[in-house]
C-alpha cells in the first residue's frame, strides 16, 4: 500500500508540474500584446511598459518560468495586476463558497443516484426499471447551464421560493443554505443520471457473485441483499467516478456562479479573463488543478485500500 501511495502521489506531482509549464506557455501563445489587450488600444506606451513590468513579462523567458515555479512552490501565486492584492488571498476568500456548492451538489446527486441505481436493480426488467433508465438518460442529456436558467426562472422568479443571486447573508447558515439550493440543483442533476446508471451496471455484475447466491440461499430478501451485500462491492467504481465528478462539478461552477451571481472561483476566473488579469487566471487554474489532483489521489488511495486488486494491477 505504501508503494502504491508513493507512486500515485509522485504521478500527481508530475501532472501538476506539467500543467504549470503548459499554463505558463499559453501566455506566450495568446495573440497580441498582453498589456495592449488589458489596457485597450488607447493606452500610452508608458502605461503598457508599467503593466508589462508589473506582470514580470519584461524579463527573459527562462527567468519568468523559474520565478513562476519558485513562487508557486512557496505558495505565492502572484499578485493581482489591478488591485495588487495576493492572488492566493483572493482565492481563499471565495473558494469556500465554491467548495460548499460542490459538496452540496455532489452530496445530493450521490445520495439520489445511488438510491435510484439500487431501486433499478431491485426492480430490474420491470416498467420501473425502464422508467428510471429514461429518467437517468434525460438528466445526463440536459446541460447544467440550461437547468440553471430554468431553475432560476421557475423557483426564484416565478414562485419566489429561493433567492436568485448571491451566496446568502454572511454568518446566517439558513440564508446560505437557501442560496446554495438552486445552484447545487443545477450542477448536481446531471450526475444523478450518471451515478444511477453506473450503480445499476455495477450492481448487476455483483449480483451474480457467489456470496450473493449464498445470501439468497439463506432466504434473505432481495432488498437486503442489494443494500447490505451487493452495494458494498459495487460502490467501489462509484468512488472513482465521484472524484472525477467533483472536478467536473467545480468546472461547471464557472457557468452556474455566473448565472446566479454567486461569489466563487467561477466568478473570479470570469472576471480575471475579462480584464486580462493573467496572474489571477494562472493562479486560480493552478490552485484548482492542485485541489482536483488531491481529490482524485485521495479517491485512488481509498479504492486501493478497499480493493487490493487495484494496487496489485498498478504494481504489475
Amino acid at each position: 500500500m505504501l508503494t502504491y501511495a508513493i507512486k500515485r502521489v509522485g504521478l500527481a506531482i508530475v501532472i501538476l508540474f506539467t500543467v504549470m509549464f503548459a499554463m505558463y506557455a499559453l501566455v506566450f501563445l495568446v495573440p497580441g500584446d498582453p498589456a495592449s489587450l488589458a489596457l485597450g488600444p488607447r493606452a500610452t506606451p508608458a502605461l503598457k511598459a508599467e503593466l508589462i513590468a508589473r506582470m514580470g513579462l519584461d524579463r527573459p523567458v527562462p527567468v519568468q518560468v523559474w520565478n513562476f515555479f519558485a513562487s508557486a512552490l512557496h505558495g505565492n501565486l502572484g499578485y493581482d495586476v489591478w488591485s495588487r492584492r495576493p492572488v492566493a488571498a483572493q482565492i481563499l476568500e471565495v473558494f469556500p463558497n465554491t467548495l460548499f456548492l460542490g459538496a452540496m451538489a455532489l452530496g445530493w446527486a450521490a445520495a439520489l443516484g445511488v438510491a435510484l441505481g439500487c431501486l433499478a436493480v431491485v426492480w430490474r426488467g420491470t416498467l420501473i426499471d425502464r422508467l428510471l433508465g429514461i429518467l437517468s438518460v434525460s438528466m445526463i442529456a440536459v446541460p447544467p447551464f440550461v437547468i440553471a436558467l430554468y431553475a432560476l426562472a421557475v423557483f426564484a422568479v416565478w414562485l419566489g421560493w429561493l433567492p436568485a443571486i448571491g451566496a446568502g447573508t454572511p454568518g446566517d447558515p439558513v440564508s446560505q443554505f437557501r442560496a446554495v439550493l438552486l445552484p447545487a440543483f443545477a450542477i448536481g442533476i446531471t450526475w444523478v443520471g450518471y451515478l444511477a446508471r453506473l450503480v445499476r451496471a455495477s450492481m448487476l455484475e455483483v449480483m451474480g457473485a457467489n456470496h450473493i447466491r449464498t445470501a439468497r440461499a439463506f432466504g434473505l430478501s432481495e432488498a437486503r441483499i442489494v443494500g447490505r451485500y451487493a452495494l458494498r462491492v459495487a460502490i467501489i467504481p462509484t468512488i472513482a467516478v465521484l472524484a472525477v465528478g467533483f472536478g467536473s462539478i467545480l468546472s461547471s461552477a464557472v457557468f452556474v456562479e455566473t448565472v446566479f451571481s454567486r461569489p466563487g472561483i467561477g466568478m473570479l476566473i470570469v472576471s480575471a479573463v475579462a480584464k486580462r488579469n493573467y496572474p489571477v487566471v494562472m493562479g486560480t487554474v493552478l490552485f484548482m488543478t492542485a485541489f482536483y489532483l488531491l481529490v482524485v489521489t485521495a479517491a485512488d488511495l481509498l479504492i486501493a485500500r478497499l480493493d487490493p486488486r487495484v494496487r496489485d494491477a498498478f504494481r504489475g
